[in-house]
């Protein structure tokens, strides 16, 4: 991998991080599922993974603590987004697919953080379920809407861009 592909996955885990900061008064509610999708259409498996674990230790470290009962979680719910993409959904571009897929990303998002909590706070699996049902649903909702109606031109322009990218690095090679 050379350094502008390196500085630019830097950039994008960067935009992850933005985003989430931004909307971080309203819960749940992210652009996060709908980026990492894009991301992973355009990385290979082994650079989303590498992406991703930078973004949640950044993130951890952000909010000021590298926990492992909220890094494994978090990392084990994000991969859970090129794993899919890579394997049975085979790639696809289908912004219905891929919205219903962000609905079920948000119950495994959840799902991930249980064993962690339970562990960590003593509360019950059924309690844990319960409170977390509300946000399972915002972040449901958040992911279906947002990939419905924004993956489709976000995607594009980012490949747009990326060929300007690509482009430019084939220009400058050829004149060094």
């Amino acid at each position: 991998m050379n350094i502008r592909k390196m500085t630019l996955m830097g950039a994008l885990v960067s935009l992850l991080l933005v985003q989430e900061q931004i909307l971080t008064f309203l819960p749940n509610i992210q652009f996060s599922t709908l980026l990492i999708l894009i991301f992973v259409s355009h990385f290979t498996f082994k650079e989303s993974l590498t992406m991703l674990l930078v973004y949640v230790v950044l993130d951890s470290l952000w909010m000021g603590a590298i926990n492992p009962f909220y890094m494994v979680p978090m990392f084990l719910g994000w991969s859970v987004i090129p794993v899919a993409y890579h394997s049975f959904l085979r790639r696809t571009q289908n912004p219905h697919l891929l919205a219903f897929f962000g609905v079920f990303m948000a119950s495994l998002y959840g799902l991930a953080f249980m064993p962690f909590a339970v562990f960590q706070t003593g509360v019950s699996m059924s309690v844990y379920l319960v409170a977390d049902i509300p946000f399972q649903i915002l972040m449901a909702l958040s992911n279906f809407l947002t990939i419905l109606w924004l993956y489709e031109p976000l995607n594009r322009r980012f490949k747009s861009a990326l060929q300007g990218y690509v482009s430019t690095l084939h220009l400058e090679a050829l004149h060094e």
